[in-house]
């Protein structure tokens, strides 16, 4: 493929940037430091909270943008809110009811907190940004998403094969990083991403280089320019090197 300019790299953090021990790799923060040296912004863009994604990009020293729960949430470099995107507590009042009709685990993410397999007294006193499902089979997948469809239109997405995230419609990480790429007065040709699953699809299709893992879902494969290793295998640190470093 043609050689970009890359002024931007946008991280997703599971499957992706951590490994499956939930770390960062030595490789993988050698080359985010080298992009950083060289003048490119890194940033994490991930399906995680703030609460459960900054502590990651304090020990990698970012401190640039940061985009939170698929896109919903987009916090400035002094960690600042720029923007949050809410669902509708009725939302979440549909989600639950589809979730014990289909007999589904769950998680659900407000401004503060991850309610995972509960939901709090009063739906209606918290800021909801994104419902999810998880189940044991395709079948169940494949019927829920047919419910979620007809109850009404939503940014639909996974971080794994057997789950669904559900966040406001036109709410991704693409949709994310192009309000960042503004900020930044860049486009989005100049920007490199890497991901492994549907709620990266959007930024991997867009970007000017899109990577998928070598642990990415199929479907992210083919739309992607280029497949690294996988995140045990220093997968990001060998799209770093490739398309920033030129090593």
């Amino acid at each position: 493929m043609e050689r970009k300019s890359i002024k931007l790299v946008a991280l997703d953090m599971d499957g992706t940037l951590l490994n499956t021990s939930h770390e960062v790799s030595v490789e993988n923060q050698r080359a985010i430091r080298e992009a950083r040296e060289q003048g490119v912004e890194v940033i994490l863009c991930t399906g995680r909270s703030l609460n459960t994604s900054s502590k990651y990009a304090k020990t990698l020293e970012l401190n640039s943008y940061h985009i939170t729960v698929n896109g919903s949430e987009i916090w400035g470099p002094t960690g600042e809110i720029l923007e949050r995107v809410t669902l509708e507590t009725s939302d979440i009042e549909t989600f639950f009811e589809l979730m014990n009709t289909y007999k589904t685990g769950y998680w659900a993410v407000t401004e503060k907190q991850v309610w995972n397999g509960e939901l709090p007294e009063n739906i209606h006193e918290h800021t909801w940004l994104k419902f999810g499902f998880n189940f044991d089979d395709e079948i169940t997948r494949d019927q829920l998403l047919e419910d979620i469809h007809s109850k009404g239109t939503y940014e639909i997405s996974n971080s794994h094969p057997l789950n669904i995230e559900v966040n406001v419609l036109g709410i991704n990480k693409a949709n994310a990083i192009k309000k960042v790429c503004e900020k930044l007065q860049i486009s989005m040709d100049e920007v490199l991403t890497c991901g492994d699953s549907l709620n990266d699809l959007a930024m991997i299709k867009e970007a000017g280089v899109g990577v998928a893992m070598g642990n990415a879902q199929e479907i992210v494969k083919k739309e992607a320019n280029w497949i690294t290793a996988t995140n045990n295998e220093d997968g990001v640190a060998k799209a770093i090197d490739k398309f920033v470093l030129n090593k």
